[in-house]
């Protein structure tokens, strides 16, 4: 199970890379049909669900959580839920990507935390340590850590036009 559990796990950063790295074929893939973003959005929940699925296989769960999990996982999900508000499904599916013009946001968390998104979502996965062995939660954190530093290699700015 552990090494089901492990490809789990990272089962959605070879997407994201590939849709990052190569965005015009997933556009030519949709082609005139659906959007692509939506279409990402919905194969990303997909993927999520099998990341979750993976965790739950080796978790311990118990209760109550330590005291850490609860202002860890709550600031994470506040995060996550405040990017996918600002940016909407085309700005967090790679919308500027497959030739969308995607606002630039400035507001809370922009500008504050660097790549909220992720933050969040790594925040949320510490609040989990107590109930998931440190194994699995450290590949999904390097799998954000890998998407970080990949996207981080383009300047959005020459994408997109700031707003406040």
């Amino acid at each position: 199970m552990g090494l089901l559990a492990c490809l789990g796990v990272i089962s959605p950063f070879p997407f994201y890379y590939w849709l990052w790295t190569q965005p015009q074929t997933w556009v030519n893939l949709c082609g005139n049909g659906p959007d692509p973003c939506k279409v990402m959005a919905m194969v990303s929940h997909f993927l999520k669900l099998v990341q979750f699925v993976a965790l739950f296989s080796v978790s311990r769960l118990s209760w109550p959580p330590p005291f850490y999990f609860w202002p860890f996982f709550i600031f994470g999900q506040f995060l996550n839920f405040r990017v996918y508000q600002l940016l909407g499904e085309s700005g967090t599916y790679y919308g500027v990507r497959f030739g969308k013009t995607i606002p630039w946001v400035t507001q809370f968390p922009f500008g504050v935390i660097k790549d909220p998104q992720y933050v969040g979502s790594i925040l949320s996965l510490l609040a989990c340590l107590s109930w998931v062995p440190f194994l699995y939660i450290l590949l999904w954190v390097l799998g954000y850590a890998f998407m970080i530093r990949l996207e981080s290699k383009e300047d959005p700015t020459t994408r997109s036009k700031p707003i406040s």
